[in-house]
């Protein structure tokens, strides 16, 4: 009898682990099922909407069923984030997320979630570099001179950003750190009317994330004067870096990854996942995304996860050696 009741046992225990298999592989293969809602916590128009809309419907194609980018703005992305955490966790409303995701935390005094534990990390999707631009009718040729040009008029020069503690945001007062200059900040909800504003006149400069500035460069409608990334950009590859240009040690590097609701199933953030990176490695993509000033850059879902969690710690010092904060 005992042999038995093990031998039984230990047939039962393989017949559940089997189970869990075939439930894991048949959760992954029905989704989607129906309609999926990536929710962009910014208006239309900015880099984490162009992007978010390129993968949207290369997913729509692939799977047949509709990918429908929900714009959500407000609160320097925090309605977006919140209205994804209320959602069910079963893969059918994602969110697009971006540096400023890790950074609103230490911006932020009262925040109604938690950046890490209220969601699942999905993957990377890209990096992203900022580019310095200023009104053509600003009478600056290059990084240094409009160094010059704003220390002879602190405090008369304003520059305009996708809201209080986003990138262009955060760019902005790394520069300020890093030379001196006293330049004023205008937050507007979203990377667009920050741009429409500047092309106007209304605002004299910005660090625009590349998708938003490289159109308007390339048609001589803004001057770029340096971009923040290490390197140079192959969308603009006369343009030096702010480093090379006269301020030694700058870099800042913003990133855009896709991520779900805290709790979502293992199949499903796998076959998300799957699905993405296959998207973002494509040659006909990648080539986008490299003429829209973006790199593509994908990682597993723990990989993501750490990178969060790094991003979280490094945003933070950076808020506290600014001095931005929100109440």
């Amino acid at each position: 009898m005992g042999r038995h009741f093990i031998l039984q046992f230990a047939i039962s225990g393989c017949l559940a682990v089997v189970a869990l298999g075939v439930a894991h592989d048949a959760g992954a293969q029905a989704y989607p099922s129906k309609p999926v809602r990536i929710v962009v916590p910014y208006p239309p128009g900015g880099t984490t909407d162009i992007l978010t809309r390129l993968i949207g419907q290369k997913l729509t194609e692939t799977w047949g069923q509709q990918v429908i980018i929900d714009n959500r703005a407000g609160a320097g992305g925090n309605i977006g984030a919140e209205a994804v955490v209320r959602s069910a966790a079963d893969g059918y409303t994602l969110l697009s997320a971006s540096t400023v995701h890790t950074v609103n935390p230490s911006l932020y005094r009262k925040l109604g979630y938690d950046p890490l534990k209220d969601f699942t990390a999905i993957t990377l999707l890209a990096q992203v570099a900022n580019i310095l631009v200023v009104h053509p009718s600003l009478p600056v040729k290059t990084v240094k001179e409009f160094i010059a040009f704003a220390k002879k008029r602190p405090g008369q020069l304003n520059f305009s950003s996708a809201g209080n503690g986003s990138a262009p945001h955060l760019t902005a007062e790394m520069f300020k750190m890093k030379t001196g200059v006293n330049i004023v900040h205008v937050p507007y909800k979203g990377a667009a009317p920050a741009m429409v504003d500047l092309i106007a006149g209304h605002v004299t400069l910005t660090f625009a994330t590349a998708p938003s500035a490289v159109p308007y460069v390339q048609s001589g409608r803004l001057r770029a004067l340096g971009v923040s990334s290490a390197k140079r950009i192959p969308a603009l590859p006369e343009v030096p870096t702010i480093a090379e240009a006269g301020v030694p040690g700058y870099e800042a590097i913003g990133w855009n990854g896709l991520t779900g609701p805290a709790g979502m199933p293992q199949a499903v953030v796998d076959r998300l996942n799957a699905e993405v990176v296959k998207i973002l490695r494509a040659p006909d993509v990648s080539k986008r995304l490299g003429d829209l000033g973006l790199e593509p850059r994908t990682s597993t879902p723990a990989e993501f996860s750490e990178f969060l969690k790094s991003e979280v710690v490094k945003w933070a010092q950076v808020v506290k050696d600014s001095g931005a904060r929100l109440d």
